[in-house]
């Protein structure tokens, strides 16, 4: 099975919402495009991340455009992408505390570990420095 026939899942969840190629070359698959809003950023590389050896399987390069999605009519000028929402951890931070500060529930704090488990292993184990995307 070739990485397209592994990544299955995330192919059908970028169907509709990502505009761009997908295609396997050099013992990695790679996808170029655009998707209209960061939740369709977010939804595929959540999708992408269902494998546990993405990160040395993928190169994406998506961008969000900010522009409406297919069958939602089109926009006269493209909106500027808005900008992902982030948190730089400082001494005494903790998951739950950021879900709370951030998402309004501190029970959300597994949001943000799914979002950055390329840099977290343990929902326990956060540094002073990182910088972590928010749901």
């Amino acid at each position: 099975m070739g990485l397209t026939g592994m990544y299955d899942y995330a192919i059908q969840t970028a169907k509709g919402k990502f505009h761009g190629k997908t295609e396997e070359h050099e013992g990695k698959l790679h996808f170029r495009g655009t998707v209209a809003a960061q939740a369709e950023k977010n939804q595929l590389w959540d999708a992408i991340k269902t494998i546990p050896t993405w990160q040395k399987d993928i190169v994406a390069d998506i961008q969000v455009t900010g522009a409406p999605s297919a069958g939602a009519g089109t926009a006269a000028a493209v909106a500027a992408p808005a900008a992902a929402k982030t948190h730089t951890v400082k001494a005494g931070d903790t998951l739950s505390g950021i879900a709370k500060e951030h998402l309004g529930s501190a029970g959300a704090y597994m949001k943000i570990f799914e979002l950055n488990k390329d840099q977290l292993s343990d929902p326990n184990k956060i540094k002073p420095g990182q910088v972590l995307r928010l749901p």
